[in-house]
């Protein structure tokens, strides 16, 4: 078996490949096009990246995730919201690389067999850095009315970290 998972991309790839040439496709040709404009995609998303990054930077050195984390930690008492993920629940939209340290974090402090970081690990493994992506394809493609985009991906977001906590409460209860 080990052997069949090493050869699926090569044999991916050698079927691609295959399937180009039996379609008369130039596919060295389309392959060189197809990576120039991927290149030049990933020139045009440079600046989005750099601001989304400065604005988080921004964010986390402000001290405005402290603050918004001490004024949702009542409601969250109230309604059984663990308040030690909350901050995951902020980060996670925002920053990959920025999750994973407040995940890290959570380890650190609670232990990987807690319900805090297994709730968290099922908040990072089922949400995606939503904010960060919508931010990036939006400056890309030059789009100025966003905020119906920006509802859809924030309640994604919340209806993802309702299901991690329900489901993980749910799965080691």
């Amino acid at each position: 078996m080990h052997q069949l998972t090493t050869l699926i991309i090569p044999l991916l790839i050698l079927l691609v490949i295959t399937h180009g040439l039996i379609k008369r496709v130039a596919v060295y040709e389309e392959f060189v096009e197809g990576a120039r404009e991927g290149f030049n995609i990933a020139v045009n998303i440079i600046p989005y990246l750099v601001a989304m990054l400065f604005a988080i930077a921004i964010f986390r050195a402000s001290g405005a995730l402290d603050l918004i984390l001490n004024a949702l930690t009542p409601l969250a008492n109230t309604i059984g919201f663990p308040v030690e993920v909350i901050s995951m629940g902020i980060i996670r939209p925002l920053t990959g690389s920025g999750s994973v340290g407040v995940l890290a974090d959570l380890i650190n402090n609670y232990g990987e067999d807690s319900i805090i970081v297994k709730i968290a690990a099922v908040m990072f493994g089922s949400t995606e850095t939503t904010l960060y992506v919508l931010a990036v394809y939006v400056g890309t493609l030059k789009i100025r009315h966003t905020e119906y985009a920006l509802q859809a991906v924030l309640a994604a977001d919340l209806a993802g970290f309702i299901a991690a906590i329900s489901i993980t409460y749910w799965y080691f209860s």
